[in-house]
């Protein structure tokens, strides 16, 4: 059965039809499902989704885009959930993004902002004993300094949709790390992710969608969810040269080993 670690299944692309979709993952194949929150208010409808659905865990955190006008009491109640709510499972998405801090007249946050906040949310994940999802786009070397900084490789986490180089890998394997893996590693133009999962054993290695974005080919442009995970293992499992079965089962694992469950 699939573990899906990364979806975003608060997004308002699944207003129309979030119930039936959800609803027909187990039969389709898909054991859990961890719904990541990107904002305090995806961190309200994260908790609402899991108390709902009982193979839907959660991440609780605030995605660098996000964090302008983010609070400390905002990060004390997400420390309150995170304590005092079983299936929540990790603090994430949290991390940097610069590509929205270059080039434009208003970013919606400033590096020194995505900084400060990533260092906080790595401090509460210490706090409450819960591995972090690390978002990591064209910041690669800040990102690296405060994961050292912080000695988050004592916390642990996944680093969610990797898009660094192979070289730049060594780094998060040698800290214990695993790479979430997902739709990118099936385009034409994913060579550099295709080396990466050569390179990374597969006992690094988790499954996720980013849902709704990032549909893997044969369905990229659209809509994302976990239905597509085989496409993505069929993928991993060719380049890595072993079963699907083989795949799907060790990726599982890890997750389960990783978010305790």
């Amino acid at each position: 059965m699939i573990f899906e670690t990364h979806a975003h299944y608060d997004d308002e692309a699944f207003d129309t039809d979030r119930r039936a979709l959800l609803s027909s993952l187990p039969s389709n194949g898909i054991e859990y499902v961890v719904n990541v929150a990107a904002s305090v208010s995806g961190c309200h409808n994260t908790i609402e989704l899991v108390k709902e659905y009982d193979f839907m865990y959660g991440a609780l955190g605030v995605h660098p885009d996000e964090v302008a006008g983010l609070t400390q009491r905002d990060i004390d109640w997400i420390k309150e959930q995170a304590v005092g709510l079983d299936k929540i499972v990790a603090i994430g998405e949290i991390g940097l993004d610069y590509y929205e801090c270059q080039d434009y007249d208003n970013p919606k946050t400033t590096r020194e902002e995505q900084k400060k906040w990533f260092e906080c949310q790595i401090e509460l994940a210490r706090e409450v004993s819960l591995p972090i999802m690390i978002h990591s786009r064209d910041a690669a070397m800040d990102t690296e300094d405060i994961l050292r900084a912080t000695h988050a490789g004592e916390i642990g986490g996944i680093i969610h949709c990797y898009s660094y180089s192979k070289e730049s890998a060594r780094f998060y394997l040698d800290n214990g790390f695993y790479f979430g893996i997902g739709g990118v590693v099936t385009f034409k133009n994913g060579r550099k992710l295709k080396e990466v999962v050569d390179y990374v054993p597969l006992e690094q290695i988790v499954l996720e969608t980013d849902s709704p974005y990032l549909s893997p080919v044969p369905n990229r442009g659209k809509r994302n969810s976990s239905l597509n995970i085989p496409y993505i293992a069929k993928e991993i499992a060719a380049i890595k040269g072993v079963s699907y079965e083989e795949v799907v089962a060790v990726t599982n694992r890890n997750a389960r080993r990783l978010l305790n469950i």
